[in-house]
């Protein structure tokens, strides 16, 4: 047996015994670290530490707690809060104490809110706030279940003198005193805990109708933190920056990595503060969405581009030199073993390095090891240019229903336009119509209170159907080619992946958000261009459009001459029922708050073509076979 197989196969039971033995391991060492608001009187945040030790202290005062409220093992726990530091401390509580954590995004409205911890059976919700609590609070009448409410900060939040809501404070203080009774209550409940025990209920976002929650075991977090140990993704000398929502599978398979692991990590899930925070945290590793990686593409883009002619020329040549490099030396790597690139190719990189990519480093951080990319597919050449400029972007591939992680490029190996290979102890296979079956621990145990829908995609002997179209590579590199349900058959009979042609387009044009290929049953395909706002007002500053507000810029014919110039330049490279034959600059972005994109910012294209529709209409109105 090899060392790997040994590390998957004498996994323990659950996640909150990993957790129970990184502290005993090492608990004098900086666990997290995490900003505190500055005192009043003015200053900038502080970034302060928590030790392995004293995060489990807070933690079994939590687990405690919860036990104090009357929470048992598998009842579940809601917790509806921006990615912070006592988010982290609460789930592990929760798992400790034996129960199972629900998760809901802040930003869902309080029907859905109330329908999650109604559907889950929540006995208690940890809010994260005064507006948290109030969705629950207007709800109260139907949530019988719903014990009490825990608010983490609750600064302006009515808590009541009924005791059924709470501050974080006062659950742990409880959780002190019930300690003091009961000394192994927790260490108890994490021993009688089994690898069957319901661990984590996550309610996918969906494109339509109401989410369905993810029943995840104890086994599968254990066996997630055990598998990225194998793989050698994380040390214990890394810091890895953490901003990603929790309430996602994504940001929640980090937390079982970094337990089982060690090392630190620096936690602060505001959005808008990435680009400042990292030169502070200056991580070693990181992981985003792919419109993360756009977004940072096209700023540097749109700065050149400011900056002058001149410029935006040596931007643009060292773009070209980074893709190129980042090609050549990947596809030496996987035929020589060495990333090596012809003298001339790297020359030119010496130059632009200094110019440019170093540059960008240093606005990472300039300690960063590595990304990973993940929920949605990374443009290929976006991922090139990153890996050129000594940025490596990892992508990686899974589903809430397989615990986030079932695959991920390989170190030095990674491929771009892949996301790489299995992990150890996950089977894969491909079924005659290109979908991709999954099978391993980390597959979810079926969809809460819905075992119709659990076995139209969960086969009795453990196969699970993820819904995706993919192929396997002689040595086992996974390519996601489109969502099975996505793929467009016009009405000429021809098959088009619109991620294919999505991607292609973000990838040449530096001022798109989002786009939407539609041309299913129709004679040819079209696309909905939603634009970035500072970037295109960027443009307009310098194209006689200054002062106008977005929604005339991205109405005007010359922001319509310039994104035709954009699709032709894809079209070239498509056939020709790939080609966008017209298409629509949509009157505003598209984003969560409007129901456009799920909180993973994963595309609605069911709402964005009802709520659209009318520009979709206007572009097949009167035609013809093409």
């Amino acid at each position: 047996m090899t060392d790997t197989q040994t590390l998957i196969e004498n996994r323990p039971p659950s996640v909150a015994t990993l957790f129970l033995e990184r502290v005993e391991a090492t608990p004098d060492a900086d666990a997290y670290s995490y900003p505190v608001p500055a005192a009043a009187g003015g200053g900038s945040e502080e970034w302060r530490t928590l030790t392995w030790g004293q995060a489990s202290k807070r933690v079994f005062f939590i687990a405690a707690g919860l036990m104090d409220l009357g929470v048992r093992p598998e009842e579940r726990v809601a917790i509806a809060s921006a990615t912070r530091v006592e988010w982290i401390l609460a789930d592990l509580g929760i798992l400790c104490g034996g129960a199972a954590t629900t998760t809901v995004y802040p930003s869902t409205n309080a029907d859905e809110t109330a329908f999650i911890l109604a559907d889950s059976g929540s006995r208690v919700l940890i809010a994260e706030d005064a507006m948290q609590l109030a969705k629950a609070v207007e709800r109260r009448g139907e949530l019988p279940e719903l014990a009490h409410v825990v608010v983490i900060d609750p600064a302006g939040a009515e808590l009541g003198d009924d005791g059924w809501a709470l501050s974080l404070a006062d659950l742990e203080q409880r959780g002190a005193a019930y300690l003091e009774k009961n000394p192994d209550a927790v260490t108890k409940a994490v021993a009688s805990q089994t690898r069957d025990q319901l661990a984590t209920l996550i309610y996918t976002s969906g494109t339509t109708g109401r989410p369905k929650g993810v029943r995840l075991a104890q086994d599968a977090w254990s066996y997630m933190g055990r598998a990225i140990q194998a793989i050698d993704l994380l040390t214990d000398d890394d810091v890895q920056y953490l901003w990603l929502p929790l309430a996602h599978v994504f940001g929640k398979v980090l937390i079982a990595g970094h337990i089982t692991v060690g090392g630190v990590v620096a936690v602060d899930g505001r959005v808008d503060k990435i680009i400042e925070n990292l030169p502070v945290v200056r991580p070693t590793y990181m992981a985003a969405v792919p419109r993360i990686f756009e977004k940072v593409y096209n700023g540097v883009a749109a700065k050149a581009r400011a900056g002058g002619g001149a410029k935006y020329a040596i931007f643009k040549w060292a773009a070209e030199i980074a893709r190129e490099y980042g090609k050549v030396t990947q596809d030496n790597f996987r035929r020589t073993g060495t990333p090596s690139a012809p003298f001339g190719l790297a020359a030119k990189h010496a130059v632009a390095d200094k110019l440019v990519y170093g540059k960008l480093r240093e606005a990472f951080g300039g300690r960063l090891r590595a990304c990973v990319s993940g929920s949605a597919a990374l443009a290929p050449e976006i991922g090139y240019f990153f890996s050129g400029a000594g940025i490596h972007i990892l992508e990686g591939y899974g589903l809430t229903e397989s615990s986030a992680a079932s695959f991920l490029n390989p170190g030095e190996a990674y491929r771009t336009g892949t996301v790489g290979k299995p992990f150890p102890g996950t089977e894969v296979r491909i079924a005659e119509d290109g979908e991709i079956l999954l099978r391993g621990p980390g597959i979810m145990q079926g969809y809460h209170g819905l075992p119709e829908k659990t076995a139209e995609v969960l086969e009795s002997d453990g196969w699970f159907h993820t819904g995706d179209i993919g192929e396997l590579s002689p040595d086992g590199y996974l390519k996601i080619t489109d969502r099975k349900k996505d793929l467009i058959k016009t009405s000429g009979g021809k098959y088009i992946a619109p991620a294919e042609v999505e991607g292609q387009f973000k990838a040449v044009c530096p001022f798109v958000s989002n786009v939407l290929v539609i041309g299913a049953d129709r004679n040819f395909c079209s696309a909905l261009l939603a634009l970035d706002e500072p970037t295109i007002l960027g443009w307009a500053t310098e194209n006689g459009l200054d002062g106008k507000p977005y929604a005339d810029v991205v109405t005007s014919e010359q922001v319509r001459e310039l994104i035709a110039g954009y699709v032709q330049r894809v079209n070239d490279g498509l056939q020709r029922w790939q080609q966008i034959k017209t298409f629509r600059v949509l009157p505003r972005d598209l984003d969560v708050e409007h129901g456009d994109l799920t909180p993973s910012l994963k595309l609605k294209r069911p709402v964005v073509e009802r709520e659209f529709k009318d520009l979709i209409d206007d572009m097949y109105a009167g035609t013809r076979e093409a």
